[in-house]
């Protein structure tokens, strides 16, 4: 890959043999890796044994999950905040295992659309939870550096499984808990 990466800057009408350049095709591929381990690691979240008593109706949100991870179209990075909520069933997920899933799910090439539902389809999977919701805002650099040049475009993309999709009331709760900004 280090051999490519330097055609690459050659082609770019650079010296890759210049001082600032010389070490950047090792770099650049290992920081490709690391951005990209989500695929190898594979996502393991450890669940406790049982919900805890009189949990079940409660909604557990966790709003303003940093991400960063990269887009599949241009391999430039797009970042943000991942909001999450899920009602329990049997299972409660903690807040650091939920950052510890979407942290593995991000690093890989991806569209923010495709992440977002796989965020959300994991946490089904994994809690059998009453309903789960996923909001991702993120500001993409292929659309702030290139393209359109929108340096302050956010795009939002939402998955909304079990009765966050059926139960019209639960949804605006969410919305209206991402939408109310906590005081310093």
């Amino acid at each position: 890959m280090e051999a490519l990466v330097r055609k690459i800057i050659g082609a770019l009408g650079e010296n890759p043999d210049r001082a600032g350049l010389r070490q950047t095709p090792t770099r650049f591929v290992r920081a490709l890796q690391h951005l990209t381990s989500g695929g190898l690691r594979g996502v393991k979240v450890t669940l406790p044994a049982k919900l805890e008593s009189g949990r079940r109706n409660e909604m557990i949100f966790v709003r303003n999950i940093p991400i960063a991870s990269l887009c599949e179209h241009h391999i430039l990075p797009f970042f943000g905040r991942c909001h999450v909520a899920y009602i329990p069933n049997r299972q409660v997920l903690r807040p650091r295992k939920v950052a510890r899933l979407i942290d593995s799910l991000c690093r890989r090439l991806h569209v923010q659309e495709r992440l977002t539902a796989q965020v959300a389809r994991s946490l089904w999977e994994m809690a059998r939870p009453r309903g789960v919701a996923v909001v991702i805002e993120a500001a993409h650099l292929c659309m702030m550096m290139r393209g359109v040049e929108k340096a302050n475009a956010q795009a939002v993309t939402s998955t909304m499984l079990g009765v966050f999709r059926s139960d019209p009331t639960t949804r605006n709760q969410l919305i209206q808990l991402i939408s109310d900004r906590p005081t310093p």
